[in-house]
């Protein structure tokens, strides 16, 4: 018995439909619908920000001294040994960064996402940076977004009065 596909809103004819490529904002193309609308809610609301304009290293590359038999990353080809070589190290550009924030919007996450995020999170940990010092938003939908600007201004307003009254 042949396996039908069920056609949705994104299969036409059997075919995955093109997406429209996003409008650019302010000269930048994002990514996503989410970020654009991030990028737009910031801007409106006069928070300055960097869209993807720094990578963290949230694993360093090393090297593997042991033999690992094992197949290609794909799951093709014979089980031959992989080890003994570098292991590059592990990626993360968060999509906004400001002054105390970093905001990573993120609709669907893929598979690898989870992971790379508690890896981030852990990497601020042993690096030692303060609650006061930066706050990280994960907004999953526009209504997210929309109240991660009002997060972002309360916490700059916060700090803005303990640095007032620390210097009393």
């Amino acid at each position: 018995m042949a396996y039908n596909r069920r056609k949705g809103v994104n299969f036409v004819g059997g075919k995955r439909k093109k997406k429209k490529p996003l409008k650019p904002f302010k000269g930048i193309t994002y990514k996503s619908g989410l970020e654009r609308n991030m990028a737009v809610l910031l801007d409106a609301a006069n928070i300055p920000f960097k869209y993807e304009s720094e990578v963290f290293e949230v694993l360093p590359t090393f090297r593997f001294p042991l033999k690992s038999y094992e197949r290609q990353g794909n799951g093709k080809g014979d089980m031959i040994n992989r080890g003994e070589k570098k292991v590059l190290g592990i990626k993360y550009t968060p999509d906004f960064i400001g002054e105390g924030f970093i905001i990573e919007t993120k609709g669907y996450a893929n598979e690898s996402f989870p992971m790379r995020w508690k890896m981030f999170k852990h990497m601020l940990f042993e690096q030692g940076v303060q609650a006061d010092d930066l706050v990280i938003y994960k907004p999953q939908k526009i209504s997210e977004c929309e109240q991660v600007i009002i997060l972002i201004k309360e916490h700059q307003k916060d700090v803005k009065g303990t640095k007032k009254n620390s210097k009393q």
